[in-house]
């Protein structure tokens, strides 16, 4: 009973690890960096609601540059 209930948090766990991280570890990185600093600018009188949209078309905009440098690479061969 043991084993198959530690099976299971296993591959909820492995479910998660690869739906929050995915394909590009950097990406997810962003994502609780700009969490952490939308939390921290709202414990201050200023306004935090822009700095997560900010953050995820920064991150968004790199790693589509990513995605495509070797498309670029190629063509100037």
């Amino acid at each position: 009973m043991l084993s198959r209930a530690w099976g299971l948090a296993r591959s909820f766990g492995a479910f998660w690890y690869d739906f929050v991280v995915g394909d590009d570890w950097r990406v997810a990185a962003g994502v609780v960096v700009g969490l952490l600093v939308t939390y921290g600018v709202s414990q201050t009188s200023l306004p935090a609601w822009w700095i997560l949209p900010v953050g995820v078309t920064a991150f968004l905009g790199v790693s589509l540059w990513r995605a495509s440098r070797p498309a670029r690479l190629a063509r100037k061969r």
